[in-house]
């Protein structure tokens, strides 16, 4: 058996390594690192697959959330409401920009936000909503998108775990998430579903005037070379790197295919255990299981987490402590929140190796071994 990695970024490259080395050494031999017509066709390329307007590429996933604020113009002290379970950059990107962070529940399904939640935490303070498209299951954006309308406010999707996901509106339409809120933000960390060989991110709106602002703030605040018009900041994917996400954005949906394969090999494996429950997948979206995360019914999960681990099998725990508990957060409040669920899903989520090189054989023992733990 091949050793077990969380995600096998190795074998995923041999898969297309003639297609990359190509792509990388062009870029190499035209000397044009930066910008250029590498980085414009990835972006016209993603833009067309999300069913977007525009795509801003970017640094890094935290960089887009922090320019989507920036270019929607809110002032310190200006509220954003977000879930406590998600990775800290959502909530760190408010918190440099001196805006208040609201915590709210998150669904025990889903993982994603509560939208009842929201609503009552909406207050006359409050500008803008970020949902987080968690582990790579929709929030469901049908019902926030309509709540931000009724208080017009914006919405801001934190697609980082979530790039390729179909969401099914009740009338049948169907889009890719990140773009349907006002703005998107994604990631290519190396271990995302479209991941670079590095970092980056990129930022999706359908709003002209909003891309155009975006452009800016990312290029310090410039429209036109040594001209600025707005404080902005450095963030840019180099063409290296849009160059390999160019190649793999081709492989995207297969990538999923091949990871919706592996999420349906455990749901039968741990199908009638009470001790286990599976990821849950609702009817609106097609989840893309960036994380595959078992939620546990009265087992030691940390045990569990040691035990795998002395098995040779990795595992994650995604988040062991809410953003609201994090002492960066002390300062916005954070020690005020009471959010049950949350904290009973902290003590009880554990995301298992899933990817798009993992076989049966691996497959099969990791199952095992929980099962017998369990047992």
């Amino acid at each position: 058996m091949r050793p077990l990695q969380m995600v096998d970024t190795k074998t995923q490259y041999l898969k297309i390594k003639p297609e990359v080395d190509a792509a990388v050494l062009s870029v190499m031999e035209s000397s044009q690192f930066i910008g250029g017509k590498v980085v414009n066709d990835f972006a016209a390329n993603l833009a067309a697959y999300n069913g977007v307007r525009h795509v801003i590429p970017c640094a890094n996933g935290t960089d887009a959330l922090q320019i989507s604020m920036m270019a929607l113009g809110l002032n310190p002290g200006d509220e954003v409401i977000t879930p406590s379970f998600t990775y800290i950059a959502t909530v760190e990107a408010a918190a440099l920009l001196h805006l208040q962070p609201v915590f709210t529940e998150v669904d025990k399904r889903t993982f994603c936000m509560d939208v009842e939640a929201l609503e009552k935490a909406i207050t006359p303070k409050t500008k803008a909503i970020i949902p987080v498209h968690l582990y790579g299951h929709a929030a469901e954006m049908e019902q926030i998108m309509a709540i931000a309308k009724k208080h017009n406010l914006f919405v801001i999707e934190d697609n980082a775990q979530a790039i390729g996901c179909d969401y099914t509106f009740g009338d049948g339409q169907i889009v890719k998430t990140g773009s349907i809120g006002h703005i998107g933000c994604t990631s290519f960390y190396p271990s995302k579903n479209l991941g670079a060989f590095g970092d980056g991110g990129a930022i999706f709106t359908n709003d002209d005037a909003l891309a155009g602002k975006l452009k800016m703030i990312a290029a310090h605040g410039q429209s036109k070379r040594y001209y600025h018009e707005m404080v902005g900041c450095n963030s840019r994917l180099d063409a290296i790197q849009a160059a390999i996400l160019d190649i793999k954005l081709q492989h995207l949906d297969e990538y999923i295919a091949a990871r919706t394969k592996a999420a349906d090999f455990y749901d039968n494996a741990f199908a009638g255990y009470k001790q286990i429950t599976t990821p849950f997948r609702a009817s609106y979206c097609k989840h893309v299981f960036h994380q595959y995360t078992l939620t546990l019914n009265n087992v030691d999960r940390d045990g569990l987490n040691k035990y795998l681990a002395e098995n040779g099998i990795p595992s994650m725990i995604y988040y062991p402590v809410p953003c609201h508990k994090q002492k960066m957060f002390d300062a916005f409040g954070g020690k005020n929140y009471q959010l049950a669920t949350t904290d009973w899903l902290t003590e009880r989520v554990i995301s298992l190796p899933i990817h798009t090189e993992l076989d049966e054989e691996q497959q099969t023992f990791i199952a095992s071994k929980i099962l017998n733990y369990i047992n």
